[in-house]
């Protein structure tokens, strides 16, 4: 739940739990190059995942709604490691993603134990809001991803600073010691001819503009959106997303001019169980133009199945990679920016708890990027 205190005392906290958390741990988060293999390596661990870490919608499947706003904390069974901020020690063209989970003994794990993982450049804004920049976001559902490298590279300039945060929980019934979590970004090194284009991350989440992202389910259907302009006019050159169990579809349309971009679909098992959401490759159609004039919604669907409402157990984000035209510059983040301040606590852990909740208890003024719209 929403931790009811004065800022400076709320950061203090968390600041002693985290750190405390991290001692018992002995967890580390770095950043390992790789360069025979052409690849960063970010490594997460050791942690001690224990049975009773489970998913919010897991623990509280039948529960009704309400009662804070923090499932992780309030069902106690999710790990969270550290937030930490690593460096690029080199420059390069990120193009692939892969990952890992092993336990103590460099056994794999089932790749659903990494809940989830998200890597953050505080120094760039994200494309649809004044916030740091989302480089990737890693979930069950994710697997690896790559892009062509002779067309496409995501540019990281040596000494590039990213955030780390992951979270782990337990769907295996079994207790893991020692576990590590390893992400392998591929890169083509400096200097080369290719790639040939420079393309960016972006997300979009139903949840913006800052604050908690998961939120509860009534029985039936319910539809989520967030709307929003870029800015800066650019292509779309992929598109994927994240949502939960009982998602329907995932979409981004432009609402200027009624257009449907992409529209993404669960991927399951033969037992019904969610393993993945549709990838739209648009490069294959050189891409999706956008503009800064054109106003676009994100929108994510459920279908609860069951009488109660799922305590936290939505969810809903694309996130995909974006080429500016002209060969455009990145923006840089505005760090004095109030929404940009507000964001950077919530993914260090200073602050938790919804944006309305944050904004109502600290008293904050209105700040920019508001468009969120939900209906059931």
């Amino acid at each position: 739940m929403l931790c009811r205190t004065p800022m400076t005392a709320l950061v203090l906290c968390l600041a002693t739990s985290a750190s405390a958390s991290a001692s018992a741990q002995q967890t580390t988060t770095r950043l390992v190059h790789d360069e025979e293999a052409g690849e960063f390596v970010v490594e997460i661990g050791p942690m001690h995942v224990p049975v009773g870490a489970m998913e919010p919608a897991e623990a509280g499947q039948h529960a009704h709604a309400g009662g804070g706003s923090d499932p992780h904390a309030v069902h106690g069974g999710a790990v969270f490691a550290p937030v930490e901020i690593v460096t690029f020690p080199v420059g390069g063209y990120l193009h692939a993603f892969s990952y890992e989970v092993v336990d103590g003994e460099g056994r794999a794990l089932p790749v659903e134990v990494l809940h989830h993982l998200n890597l953050i450049n505080p120094d760039n804004r994200e494309l649809f809001l004044p916030i740091s920049q989302r480089m990737l976001a890693v979930g069950k559902e994710t697997g690896s991803q790559g892009m062509p490298w002779l067309l496409l590279g995501y540019p990281v300039p040596g000494g590039t600073r990213m955030a780390v945060s992951a979270m782990l929980h337990n769907p295996t019934g079994k207790e893991h010691h020692g576990v590590m979590v390893r992400v392998h970004l591929e890169y083509t090194p400096v200097g080369r001819p290719w790639p040939l284009f420079n393309v960016y991350p972006f997300q979009m989440d139903v949840a913006f503009p800052a604050g908690d992202k998961s939120f509860d389910l009534p029985p039936g259907r319910s539809a989520w959106s967030y709307e929003a302009s870029p800015s800066i006019e650019g292509r779309i050159m992929a598109v994927g997303g994240h949502f939960h169990e009982h998602a329907v579809s995932l979409t981004f349309e432009d609402v200027t001019t009624g257009k449907l971009i992409w529209e993404g679909f669960p991927i399951e098992d033969d037992d019904g169980n969610l393993t993945g959401v549709t990838l739209g490759r648009l490069y294959r159609t050189l891409g999706e133009k956008v503009y800064p004039d054109h106003v676009y919604r994100v929108t994510v669907t459920y279908e609860n199945p069951f009488p109660d409402t799922l305590y936290a157990g939505g969810m809903g984000v694309i996130g995909g990679v974006f080429m500016p035209s002209g060969g455009g510059m990145w923006p840089r983040a505005d760090t004095a920016n109030e929404l940009y301040a507000l964001d950077r606590m919530h993914y260090m852990r200073q602050v938790r708890g919804k944006y309305e909740e944050i904004m109502a208890l600290e008293d904050v003024s209105q700040a920019p990027g508001e468009g969120q719209t939900h209906s059931h």
